[in-house]
């Protein structure tokens, strides 16, 4: 079965193993497992990334370009290199009026509060 993820084990130069498709947004795996994910999103010009309310906390790092998160209805502008967690149950979107690439990264827990 061919896998969606980067290949393992290999460095990788992140705004490169993905490019920009017009008028859409496009997503490389770079690992995917049933406990969370981490992804490479390039958006291209006027699209806007809108999310269900998730159970999980979201990071964001843009890695090329400008983007703006919007969480609980408060914009935050994040230049490439900058980054931002969105917190579980957080209404939020991205957009920018340019292209951007960013890392998403969800970690899906069911462990919080509980000491170990």
């Amino acid at each position: 079965m061919p896998t969606t993820e980067i290949e393992k084990s290999k460095p990788h130069i992140l705004i490169e193993i993905i490019e920009y498709v017009p008028g859409s947004v496009a997503r490389k795996a770079i690992i995917r497992k049933t406990t969370g994910n981490i992804s490479v999103v390039a958006v291209d010009t006027g699209q806007t990334l809108t999310s269900k309310i998730l159970p999980f906390d979201i990071f964001i790092q843009v890695i090329e370009g400008v983007a703006v998160v919007v969480i609980n209805k408060e914009p935050n502008i994040l230049q490439a290199g900058k980054g931002i967690v969105i917190p579980a149950h957080a209404p939020h979107s991205i957009t920018s009026d340019q292209q951007f690439k960013m890392i998403s990264t969800v970690i899906k827990s069911g462990y919080e509060g509980l000491s170990i």
